[in-house]
C-alpha cells in the first residue's frame, strides 16, 4: 500500500465483500466482522510477512483470528492476496465448501479453527513458543474479540505468555464494545481491560482501531522481555451508518437495498 488513501480504499472493499456475502449466503455476524477489518487490512498489508508465495514457508508470520465469527473479513482479505479465489468466495457457507461461517484450517492461510471464542490466544502462545524454542525469527498475531476476555482460557494464556517471556507474540483486542446479547461491560465488566493486561505482564498499549497509521505504529512496537498487546476502540459495524454501533446487527442480514445504500456509503464503483 503505498498511503492511507489506499488503504482506505482496501479496508472499504473489504467491507462490502464483507456484505455480500453475508447478504449471499443469509449468513450473520456481519457487524463483528465490520469493526474488525481495519486492523485485519494493517496486519496483512503493513505488518504480516506473508503472501501467496510464502503460504508454505515455516519461517513466515502467523495470523490467529481468535475471534472466528468475522471469518468473512479474514476470507475477503485472503481473497484479495490472492489466496483465496473468486469461486471460493462465492462458496461461502454453500454445501461441500471449505468456507464456513466460522474459520477452517484446511483453508490456505487458515491457521486454526477458532469457532469456540476464548482457544485463539492460547494456540497463538503456543506458535510463540514453539518459534522460541527453535530460535526462529517469525512473529505471531492475535486477534481477539472483547467478549473473549470474558473466558478464563484466555487470561490462562496471558499468564503462561507473559511467563514464557513470548516477545514474538502479539495480541489485538477488537474492542467494539458489544456482544451478541448486550454491552460487553454490562454481560461481564472488562475495565479496566488495559490495566488488567498490564498486570498480567504484558506491554499494553491503546489505539483507535480504524486509525490506520496508530495501528501501524501500535502493533509494530515489541518489548524483548514481554508479549505485546494492543487494545483498539473499535465501533460494530463500522463504515455503514445505519449498521454503526447497532447490535442488532450482529444477527441481521442486509437485504438488496440496504446492500446498494451500503454501497454507496462506502464509495464501492
Amino acid at each position: 500500500m503505498k498511503n492511507r488513501n489506499d488503504l482506505k480504499k482496501l479496508s472499504n472493499l473489504v467491507r462490502f465483500e464483507v456484505l455480500k456475502m453475508s447478504h449471499a449466503a443469509n449468513a450473520p455476524h456481519l457487524a463483528s466482522s465490520l469493526s474488525c477489518v481495519d486492523i485485519i487490512t494493517v496486519i496483512y498489508k503493513k505488518i504480516l510477512n506473508f503472501n501467496s508465495e510464502n503460504i508454505s514457508c515455516a519461517s513466515r508470520d502467523r495470523f490467529i483470528l481468535s475471534k472466528g465469527h468475522a471469518a468473512t473479513a479474514l476470507y475477503a482479505m485472503l481473497n484479495h492476496l490472492n489466496i483465496l479465489s473468486r469461486e471460493d468466495i462465492l462458496s461461502y457457507t454453500k454445501r461441500g465448501s471449505l468456507l464456513e461461517e466460522h474459520p477452517n484450517p484446511k483453508l490456505p492461510g487458515v491457521e486454526a479453527a477458532t469457532g469456540s471464542l476464548g482457544h485463539g490466544l492460547s494456540v497463538g502462545c503456543g506458535i510463540a513458543l514453539s518459534s522460541k524454542i527453535n530460535k526462529s525469527n517469525f512473529e505471531t498475531f492475535v486477534l481477539l474479540s472483547d467478549g473473549e476476555c470474558n473466558e478464563g482460557s484466555t487470561w490462562e494464556a496471558a499468564l503462561f505468555a507473559s511467563a514464557k517471556k513470548l516477545n514474538k507474540l502479539t495480541a489485538i483486542v477488537d474492542f467494539n464494545k458489544w456482544q451478541a446479547t448486550g454491552r460487553s461491560q454490562k454481560v461481564l465488566g472488562l475495565d479496566p481491560l488495559v490495566d488488567k493486561f498490564h498486570s498480567f505482564g504484558w506491554d499494553v498499549s491503546e489505539v483507535d482501531g480504524h486509525n490506520h497509521d496508530e495501528l501501524e505504529t501500535c502493533i509494530k512496537q515489541k518489548n524483548k522481555d514481554k508479549p505485546s498487546m494492543v487494545v483498539a476502540h473499535t465501533v460494530k459495524g463500522k463504515g455503514v451508518s445505519f449498521m454503526e454501533d447497532d447490535n442488532n446487527w450482529h444477527y441481521r442480514i442486509p437485504n438488496q437495498s440496504e446492500l446498494e445504500k451500503a454501497k454507496r456509503e462506502l464509495n464501492i464503483k
